[in-house]
């Protein structure tokens, strides 16, 4: 990945966000009073660089989780995300599964999903859905219509394949989409599902408002996110070694800029939401990359990585980078709640 997409600041980013370091060209749009026809033409030319950018993204997103989905269901299962666990505990593999199914409930009562059945959420959307796992689980859980979306084909065959296997084709359903450009209604869910794929957005702001514009009136918006540390009051940037660590893992992984629970908030309150609630799960997630570097090391995650690509491999060997981000206090798992205004 090139290091414009680690380093491009939407333009779109709310009044209170401080700007990240860039390599690239700032956008030009808010200069064309004083410059003239040469500043279009310059705006014009940042505006297509970002468009190739996004579309490039998008493509390394799509071909990453197509070749590496395969791999992590043979070896973890349907949930494609870390799980929840008691700070300073080891886990052993067996534990992995009750503890991402415990992550999907902690994120829910986090934000105060009601059971009640004159409450509970009846129509859902599940944005950067995977495989299915969390769409299929809130689905059976609160018998609502859930609808997921994903960049990656091979993501939304399995995951419709897996739907049926269970009985749950009347329920669920899986398509190719852009979450910046969702495929779907003003106001059309009553609970709106982000599960860790905030850190592929190239345009916070942007994702967020489209939450936002699909939620309902009165509907939560959960947002379960990697995130960097917040800045302290005295900083305008993180540190380069900081920046560095990062860009290698934006290398494996396919991730833009990375920003801030703390920018979350900003945006949240800029798109006048409501309940806005922000916590920091990073302990409880601390064996999660510790058990997935050992699961690589068994003898089927082994045979399975050596047969599913290069994407995949690069992928596996970045894990201790993670490892190092967390425990210098640099990333950080985070969840965001916050409902849309009735």
């Amino acid at each position: 990945m090139s290091t414009l997409l680690h380093s491009y600041t939407p333009p779109s980013a709310p009044l209170g966000l401080r700007p990240r370091p860039s390599r690239c060209l700032r956008p030009l749009r808010f200069q064309v009073g004083r410059m003239g026809n040469s500043v279009v033409r310059a705006q014009a030319a940042t505006e297509v660089t970002e468009a190739a950018t996004s579309e490039g993204l998008k493509k390394g997103i799509a071909e990453f989780y197509d070749e590496s989905s395969g791999v992590w269901e043979s070896v973890w299962g349907d949930h494609m995300h870390h799980g929840f666990y008691e700070p300073d505990t080891a886990a052993s593999l067996s534990d992995h599964r009750p503890a991402q199914i415990r992550m999907i409930e902690e994120a829910l009562s986090f934000a105060g999903v009601s059971d009640d059945p004159m409450k509970k959420p009846k129509t859902i959307v599940d944005v950067g859905c995977g495989i299915g796992g969390s769409s299929r689980y809130l689905a059976k859980k609160y018998g609502a219509q859930c609808r997921g979306i994903t960049l990656s084909p091979i993501q939304a065959q399995r995951a419709q394949e897996l739907a049926a296997a269970e009985g749950l084709a009347d329920k669920v359903s899986f398509q190719v989409a852009d979450a910046l450009q969702q495929p779907f209604p003003d106001g059309e869910f009553d609970l709106v599902w982000s599960m860790e794929s905030g850190e592929h957005m190239p345009d916070k702001m942007k994702f967020v408002s489209e939450l936002a514009r699909v939620a309902a009136p009165g509907a939560t918006i959960i947002i379960v996110t990697w995130c960097h540390r917040d800045l302290s009051p005295s900083e305008d940037s993180l540190k380069p070694d900081e920046i560095a660590l990062l860009n290698k893992i934006c290398d494996a992984y396919y991730l833009p800029a990375w920003c801030s629970a703390s920018d979350y908030v900003n945006i949240a309150k800029s798109l006048s939401l409501e309940n806005i609630k922000t916590a920091d799960w990073s302990d409880n997630v601390a064996p999660f990359w510790p058990a997935v570097i050992r699961s690589a090391f068994t003898w089927q995650g082994f045979t399975s990585l050596l047969r599913s690509g290069w994407k995949t491999i690069r992928g596996a060997l970045v894990m201790p980078l993670m490892i190092e981000g967390y425990k210098k206090n640099l990333i950080k798992f985070a969840v965001i709640t916050c409902t849309k205004p009735n």
